[in-house]
């Protein structure tokens, strides 16, 4: 049975530990140096970081759960600002992840339309994402829904940029929505 719940600071282990094994089995194998990943991954999701993001009001949490086990986990924050996507009332979904070992379920097409709905419900117009331009299995996923590529930004990991897609996605009320291509 899949559950999704609203992350608490009672769930900052479980969001740290996931944060930090998802990351791995998602990016590690991109990244060449592997004490940068260690370095990134030891301040990215310490349990101090997780608590300070947790107790951030502009983020939200959810924790998905297969049979009561946590799986992945989601981080919207609202009204992030990219020079590409201009709304009054937006957010970044900054991190979707789901352990490797789920992801064959398909859970990750329910948990998006979650998010995506969590959103609406705060009447956010826009949501928008970056992906790795290498990590091909997450830009389809986007791409199947209906994410549109509206630029870049380059992600640091211990110093060194890693150059990502930003993709957009309008998912409710666009009166005061501007989007910007350059």
């Amino acid at each position: 049975m899949i559950k999704i719940k609203i992350a608490t600071e009672a769930d900052t282990d479980v969001l740290s530990l996931l944060g930090r094994l998802t990351y791995v089995e998602s990016h590690g194998h991109f990244i060449d140096d592997k004490n940068d990943l260690s370095k990134y991954i030891n301040d990215a999701f310490s349990i101090s970081k997780t608590k300070q993001d947790l107790n951030n009001p502009n983020n939200l949490f959810y924790i998905i759960y297969v049979d009561d086990l946590p799986v992945g986990y989601a981080k919207l924050v609202l009204n992030a600002i990219h020079e590409n996507v201009v709304s009054n009332n937006n957010c970044r979904l900054d991190r979707i992840y789901i352990l490797n070992e789920f992801i064959p379920f398909k859970i990750g097409q329910q948990f998006l339309t979650f998010v995506i709905e969590k959103a609406k419900e705060l009447q956010l117009d826009t949501m928008w994402l970056s992906v790795y331009i290498k990590n091909n299995r997450a830009i389809r996923f986007y791409e199947r829904n209906e994410f549109i590529n509206v630029g870049e930004l380059n992600f640091l990991v211990n110093g060194k940029e890693y150059e990502n897609i930003v993709f957009s996605k309008i998912i409710g009320n666009t009166t005061n929505l501007i989007v910007n291509k350059n």
